[in-house]
């Protein structure tokens, strides 16, 4: 194994890319950055400030001056904004139903990447990271670049299984569909860029999918 090790993921709301970005970076004692939990922190911190999500230059100025602090222990995560802790809150419908107002904005965008490769670079054996853009944008010299997808079905059955009675079928379709939608605007995140690799987890369980990951892994860093 290299001294030092990158692995990027991206793919899809509902793919699976959390799950198993974990579950690899805990396989390898690797830290583990979730990017998407940076963007619904800020969301908080918008939401919070009374900035409506059309107050595009105030959904900037909350982001940029965000005090922004995440877990990269993929067994104990949190992430607080501000000084206050989000990590629950996080995964509410209403910062589902709102976080694009951070992510389809370049500005938004491009303090967040800063950040991440801070991060990135700060984790001295090597990291996860998983996202929308991290093959391509935060990380493209990871060591193993995957994009990880699966089928709309399988996608929205899993975050229903993950959420239960928190949403209903209209704001689960928000959720996967819309928010894929409005965030393809700035991010490919459904094709696999040169040199990525595109595993499709329709059919695969969690394990399974790990050990996939894990397998490129290997096969990657042996070449």
């Amino acid at each position: 194994m290299t001294e030092r090790l990158v692995i990027a993921i991206d793919g899809p709301s509902g793919s699976g890319k959390s799950s198993t970005a974990k579950g690899v970076a805990s396989a390898l004692g690797l830290a583990y950055l979730d990017t998407g939990a940076m963007y619904r922190a800020v969301t908080c911190a918008y939401l919070d400030a009374g900035v409506t999500p059309a107050n595009e230059a105030g959904v900037i100025d909350a982001t940029t001056s965000a005090r922004l602090e995440i877990s990269t222990d993929a067994s104990d995560q949190w992430v607080r904004v501000n000084g206050a802790d989000v990590t629950q809150r996080i995964r509410e419908p209403e910062i589902s139903a709102n976080v694009s107002a951070v992510s389809t904005v370049a500005a938004c965008r491009a303090d967040l990447v800063a950040r991440q490769r801070a991060i990135i670079d700060a984790a001295e054996v090597g990291i996860v990271a998983e996202g929308r853009d991290i093959t391509t944008v935060v990380a493209p010299d990871a060591h193993v670049r995957l994009l990880l997808t699966a089928d709309p079905e399988a996608r929205m059955a899993r975050r229903k299984a993950e959420l239960g009675e928190k949403v209903d079928d209209t704001q689960l379709a928000d959720q996967i569909l819309r928010r894929d939608s409005d965030d393809s605007k700035l991010v490919n995140f459904t094709t696999a860029a040169d040199g990525v690799t595109h595993l499709d987890s329709t059919f695969l369980d969690l394990e399974e999918t790990i050990q996939a990951v894990l397998d490129l892994v290997r096969r990657t860093i042996n070449a």
